[in-house]
């Protein structure tokens, strides 16, 4: 069986979409699945265990006709006997109609008429939930298996040389992500956190636990946050994974993740490390599974940078 799943959105996005793609391998283990996502999104299969090629496609892009008809093309060629679609479009709904995939997938709404099979969209679940319920009209109703990465070897290799290269990997660290994804940073200053607020949390951190590295990942836009930080926190160390993977595994390596809502915080979910997020607007509820591993900590006022330091070294102390 052949397998496309049209996954739009961001990396966070494709990850909370892993377990249902993980379900459906595990339910038809022959089956070739294949995912078009946008471009800045495909790095995310770089830790994913059921997927065997990925497909780029810009959806949020203004495509002319002739670019939804070479996608069409694309996908008519590759014989897909099923197509699975996340998103509610119109556009996506035809586009998968002409390419006469016999079995069509998707969530009621806009498009749905061009589907073969539609399931209710339950916004306010878990989000991996609600896409996993894409796997009812294949008859199955199994539990939401828990989000899981495949981080290749070479990219677990690289962690250990890099936490040797910190001097952690005796002492165990804390790690934090306090940059903005590209995905999230055009959604507003809602989701950023101030350096000023991390610069106390670190330095509360470190009277209590001075023998504890703290570790900051310095993503591709995070150049001046890194070097901001480091002016009062001089101590903390600085790690910049070029890959999900190697960023995968420097999440696994360590004993307590804090993150702002990112792709990051995802990884960490998906890697079992325990995790602490500070979210502004978003619900708790649909980004985290319920698990005394994960905790959240929810802006009063719907902004990240109104979150107290004190009330994040409280959850941090006090669990």
């Amino acid at each position: 069986m052949r397998v496309v799943a049209l996954v739009p959105g961001g990396i966070g996005d494709q990850i909370l979409f892993f377990p249902t793609l993980d379900d459906l391998k595990r339910y038809y283990p022959n089956a070739k699945i294949d995912v078009v996502t946008e471009p800045q999104s495909k790095a995310a299969y770089r830790v994913s265990k059921s997927v065997h090629e990925v497909l780029t496609f810009d959806y949020k892009d203004r495509n002319s006709l002739a670019d939804w008809g070479n996608l069409v093309g694309t996908i008519r060629d590759r014989e897909y006997d099923v197509a699975i679609a996340f998103g509610q479009s119109w556009l996506v709904g035809l586009m998968l109609w002409l390419t006469g995939i016999p079995m069509r997938v998707g969530f009621q709404g806009k498009g749905a008429a061009f589907l073969t099979h539609t399931v209710p969209f339950n916004p306010s679940q878990y989000v991996a939930a609600a896409y996993h319920e894409l796997l009812n009209p294949f008859g199955m109703n199994t539990p939401l298996p828990e989000l899981a990465v495949n981080v290749p070897k070479p990219d677990i290799e690289w962690s250990q040389n890099e936490q040797k290269r910190l001097g952690v990997n005796e002492t165990g660290y804390v790690l934090i992500y306090g940059g903005v994804d590209s995905a999230l940073r055009a959604k507003g200053a809602d989701k950023i956190y101030p350096v000023e607020n991390w610069q106390q949390i670190i330095q509360e951190f470190h009277l209590k636990q001075p023998d504890m590295p703290v570790v900051v990942i310095q993503g591709v836009d995070d150049e001046k946050f890194v070097r901001s930080l480091r002016a009062s926190c001089p101590e903390i160390k600085v790690t910049s994974p070029d890959n999900a993977g190697k960023l995968t595994a420097m999440i696994a390596g360590a004993n307590l993740m804090l993150s702002t809502e990112s792709a990051a915080l995802q990884l960490s979910i998906a890697a079992q490390t325990y995790t602490i997020a500070l979210l502004g607007s978003s619900d708790p509820g649909k980004l985290l599974p319920k698990s005394e591993k994960f905790l959240a900590i929810k802006s009063p006022t719907g902004k990240v940078a109104d979150i107290s330091p004190t009330t994040v070294s409280e959850k941090i102390w006090g669990g």
